[in-house]
């Protein structure tokens, strides 16, 4: 009887350390993936990160912030921003998913997808105007040639003359590596989501 009694203590006591350590486990989850950290901060009951999938039928998504996958539920209330209907979101976007979290588990209030970057079109150089100003090279051409990827995507190739200045890092090299002459012509690289 007693061996009995033992044995139930010893289960529950296994069963509540599963339960709370799982319980921290997730409240230690990364809710924002590196690449979003750039430009936001971490927030309680929003995760960032890139889309991995949609179940329609399951009515759930899949956001990856770094090598963890969430998957939130969603309803038919889910409020889109950046999309007209949840399906036409392609895989690999970016994403905010606001959620509330019911039973622990999250269930999407909103999401809202990263809209494309713009830019002027006379801000833009053309790949005829750059052949010709890395031809000239960057004193005769009166330019700066910056290259916003990550340092080690810089190491494995670059433009030539483009100096490193990962985006992540603009503001702690601005003042070294941005010229003092206002009127010098500054061109920014990436290879889009890096």
């Amino acid at each position: 009887m007693k061996k009995s009694k033992t044995l139930k203590l010893v289960i529950m006591a296994a069963l509540a350390i599963l339960i709370t350590g799982q319980t921290a486990f997730s409240a230690e989850k990364p809710t924002i993936a590196p690449q979003c950290k750039q430009c936001h901060q971490p927030a309680k009951d929003v995760i960032r990160g890139t889309l991995v999938g949609i179940s329609e039928n399951f009515k759930t998504v899949q956001v990856a912030t770094g090598k963890l996958v969430w998957v939130i539920n969603y309803s038919d209330d889910l409020k889109l921003s950046g999309a007209e209907k949840i399906s036409g979101i392609p895989k690999e976007k970016e994403v905010a998913v606001a959620f509330v979290e019911k039973d622990k588990v999250p269930y999407a209030v909103s999401l809202s997808v990263k809209p494309p970057a713009t830019v002027p079109p006379e801000k833009i150089v053309s790949t005829d105007e750059l052949l010709k100003l890395i031809a000239s090279g960057p004193e005769k051409g009166g330019y700066v040639l910056l290259d916003s990827r990550p340092a080690p995507r810089y190491m494995e190739g670059h433009l030539p003359q483009a100096v490193s200045m990962p985006f992540d890092k603009f503001d702690s090299l601005k003042d070294t590596l941005l010229p003092a002459d206002k009127e010098k012509l500054l061109i920014f690289y990436c290879g889009g989501v890096t």
